[in-house]
Order: structure tokens, then C-alpha cells, then sequence
């Protein structure tokens, strides 16, 4: 089946068809296809290949609305441990994590962070092929950069599976 096909199935079966506006993007998530895509004006103006929650982290299903952005956000939950030559020796670390002496903890960076739900959004990030995140929906960074400039707060967010 087409992209475009499947796209306006799941626009149909989630009722946004008919809400997009000009003047209302909306961003639909489609877990299953792993897919990101960018309504305006009833027309897709963007389609985001997306890494999202890997199993045990699943990004939540549902209706939300971004209620933050911020172009340099950095986790509060997640970073790695890196040592004075900059190598990584701990890819996992959270704030609590053990560091070694003459190692440093830095948070993870999300640039072109859009938040949606507490601790959970859409950012820039490394896409493997498959949900790796732990809840966020990561894209390639020009897509972040692309839906980050196209919505403003208070845009829809429809995530389904």
C-alpha cells in the first residue's frame, strides 16, 4: 500500500481529515509505520521517518498538544558519561549514575525539542531503523527542524498505533 494511501486511512480512522487547517497544523504519529507526518491546510507538507519508544518505554497513544518547545533542550532523565578525552564510558547514565573520576555526566542533547506530555516529545535524534527512544519520538534533525518552525504551541499531536 502507498504512504499516501495509508496516510489518509489513518487520517480518516483518527477524524483529522476534516479538522487540518491553515491555520491548525496537526501532527499525526503513526507508530506502526514508524512515521511522523506534518497536516496543513487538509494537505501532508511533511513526512518524518521517527525512532519512537523502545519496549518497556512505549511513547503513549492518544490525543495531546505540544505545551513546550525549546530549540536546545537537554534530557533531565538521560545522558552519558564521558571521559576526559570526550570517549563514552557509560552510553546508558542517568543524573544518579556513577562517575568515575575524571569523567563528566552530560545530559543528553534533544535539539528541537516539542513536548506533548511531561517528559515526552518530539526532537532530533538517531534513528536505527526501529523504536529505540526511551518514549520520545526521535527524527532526523532537518525533519525536527522542519516541524519545530512549522507548529507553535498548543498544536495537535495524535499518536496511534
Amino acid at each position: 500500500m502507498r504512504v499516501a494511501t495509508k496516510l489518509v486511512i489513518t487520517l480518516l480512522a483518527i477524524g483529522l481529515a476534516s479538522k487540518a487547517s491553515a491555520h491548525h497544523p496537526t501532527v499525526v504519529i503513526n507508530l506502526n509505520e514508524q512515521t511522523a507526518y506534518l497536516v496543513e491546510d487538509g494537505r501532508v507538507t511533511f513526512i518524518s521517518p521517527i525512532a519512537s519508544g523502545k519496549q518497556g518505554w512505549e511513547t503513549p497513544t492518544g490525543s495531546f498538544r505540544v505545551i513546550k518547545k525549546d530549540l536546545n533542550h537537554r534530557s533531565g532523565n538521560f545522558g552519558l558519561v564521558n571521559d576526559s578525552s570526550g570517549r563514552t564510558v557509560n552510553a546508558n547514565a542517568t543524573p544518579g549514575s556513577h562517575v568515575p573520576p575524571g569523567c563528566h555526566y552530560q545530559p543528553a542533547p534533544m535539539p528541537y525539542f516539542m513536548e506533548f506530555r511531561k517528559n515526552f516529545g518530539m526532537h532530533a535524534g538517531y534513528l536505527p531503523g526501529y523504536p529505540a527512544s526511551h518514549g520520545c519520538i526521535r527524527m532526523p534533525q532537518f525533519m525536527a527542524e522542519n516541524f519545530f518552525k512549522s507548529i507553535s504551541t498548543g498544536t495537535p499531536v495524535t499518536i496511534t498505533n
